[in-house]
């Protein structure tokens, strides 16, 4: 059993067979394979494997770009790039004292067409890996104009510290993904977040400090400046695939940033219309994909819907215990799948046991997932019928299926499931609206439960009982809950 769990909740991915499909169809990419395919003994490549200038023109025209296209070469020296990095093209005999080397087919090349979807996959974060570094880079025409007419390279004027750059951009991309996450999670579906977010917003969490209240003029004129930043990355990021993007209006553009405080009010007050001139932006499947495979890299723990299929029923039981609702049935759905209805409800109902702290959550979890299971596995309920733990939760299946023959329970096995459901609850939900009302029903309904209650033979007794006194409304309840939890307490002294 996990003893760490996620603070990410899970997120839904399409097969890997759709995301190899999302790969291949990504502009960039398509370019780079188109481009590696293109490339022959006559081609010719600089020191670093970049085409040399007369290559280009063919480059450009073989990728459909006519020859007075401005943009043709620049495209088509971009996904040379990525199909150097990303091993579709190998360099050979380029020298570092400038004499130009030639190109083969890439041993990775022949994947795209019969490699595995992981295989594609893999290309594909490759590819990306080289757009990101590649975003970070500051825009260097400036600097380069001014080296042609004479002036000297100074590194300072750049103010360009590429490890942080890396650290911004992938924060922000972080960010993208717990908000397209949390998002789906909050409205109790699955996939990724159909919303996308404004880009001022984005900027603003990463340069707003959690605790300040009006943000100063410094701060807004640096979410200014990182605004106009990341819209420039996310054109280099889109053609990848990673993510769908409405850039910033071009007619905005020459007044972001020279009034920040006004910049910020203007964002404020424009409609759900009007804040698309200051860009939008969403990760994509593949995008969730990616980044996700990122994090996984760096040590993060983001779960994804799927990834306990193979597990055992402890494991299960545990870690979707921390899952929204939906993602843990989906979980739950894809584990059943791979199992026979009843040595699935065994081994459930076998990791549904325990005294510990969690052990509650455990078998509401498990009582949920059976419900998932049909009429097969009603042997397995039986067989459980006489047990302290699960013989409650057992009845409840077996007379919800209409099954015959099914004992009535005991007081004791009614009290101990009442218990057991309650922890469950307030381990889930803490004191809940829902809780509230059950813990007022409770006592409505049965009169006289704190005088047996508190005799309950369950670790989470007085506890229960504690929390039925905070929650219930009226005050003589509420002590009559408090001193059952003390005599409770005092019982296991």
């Amino acid at each position: 059993m996990s003893s760490e769990r996620s603070t990410l909740p899970p997120v839904r991915l399409p097969s890997e067979a759709e995301l190899a499909r999302d790969a291949l169809a990504s502009p960039l990419f398509a370019r780079a394979v188109r481009l590696a395919r293109w490339a022959g003994p006559e081609t010719r490549v600089g020191p670093g494997g970049e085409l040399v200038d007369a290559q280009l023109p063919d480059a450009a025209a073989h990728l459909g770009y006519d020859a007075d296209d401005e943009d043709g070469p620049a495209y088509a020296s971009e996904a040379w790039r990525v199909a150097v990095d990303s091993g579709l093209v190998e360099v050979i005999d380029a020298e570092s004292d400038g004499a130009e080397g030639t190109v083969s087919t890439g041993d990775d090349l022949a994947a795209v067409t019969s490699g595995s979807p992981q295989d594609i996959l893999a290309l594909w974060i490759g590819a990306l890996e080289t757009v990101l570094a590649d975003a970070t880079v500051p825009d260097l025409e400036g600097i380069v104009d001014a080296i042609q007419s004479g002036g000297d390279l100074d590194l300072d004027q750049l103010d360009w510290d590429p490890g942080a750059e890396a650290d911004f951009l992938d924060g922000v991309l972080g960010n993208l993904y717990l908000l397209a996450v949390s998002e789906v999670a909050s409205a109790g579906g699955l996939g990724s977040g159909d919303e996308p977010v404004p880009l001022p917003a984005l900027a603003a969490s990463m340069i707003v400090p959690d605790d300040m209240g009006e943000p100063t003029d410094d701060i807004l004129e640096q979410v200014s400046d990182a605004m106009l930043r990341l819209d420039d990355q996310f054109r280099m990021l889109e053609p990848i695939g990673l993510v769908e993007f409405w850039p910033v209006d071009e007619e905005l553009m020459a007044e972001v940033g020279t009034d920040p405080a006004a910049d910020a009010a203007a964002a404020e007050s424009l409609g759900d219309e009007d804040i698309s001139r200051y860009g939008l932006v969403r990760l994509t499947p593949l995008g969730l994909y990616g980044v996700r495979a990122r994090m996984l890299e760096a040590g993060v723990d983001a779960p994804a819907v799927g990834d306990l299929a193979d597990k055992g029923a402890d494991t299960l039981l545990d870690l979707t215990a921390d899952f929204p609702q939906a993602a843990a049935r989906a979980e739950v759905h894809q584990w059943l799948a791979q199992r026979e209805p009843l040595a699935a409800a065994r081994e459930l109902l076998a990791a549904a046991h325990g005294e510990d702290e969690r052990a509650p959550l455990r078998r509401l979890h498990c009582q949920q997932a059976l419900s998932l299971v049909d009429d097969r596995a009603e042997p397995a309920l039986r067989e459980v019928l006489d047990d302290a733990e699960l013989g409650g939760l057992a009845r409840v299946w077996l007379t919800e299926r209409g099954a015959a023959d099914v004992p009535a329970p005991t007081e004791d096995m009614v009290y101990w499931l009442t218990v057991d459901t309650i922890a469950a609850q307030l381990a889930a939900e803490g004191n809940s609206d829902e809780l509230q009302g059950l813990v007022e029903g409770l006592a409505e309904q049965h009169g006289g439960f704190f005088d047996t209650a508190w005799r309950v033979d369950h670790p989470a007794t007085a506890d229960v009982l504690e929390a039925m006194g905070r929650l219930h409304p009226d005050k003589q309840v509420a002590k009559e809950a408090r001193k059952a939890a003390f005599k409770a307490r005092s019982l296991r002294a």
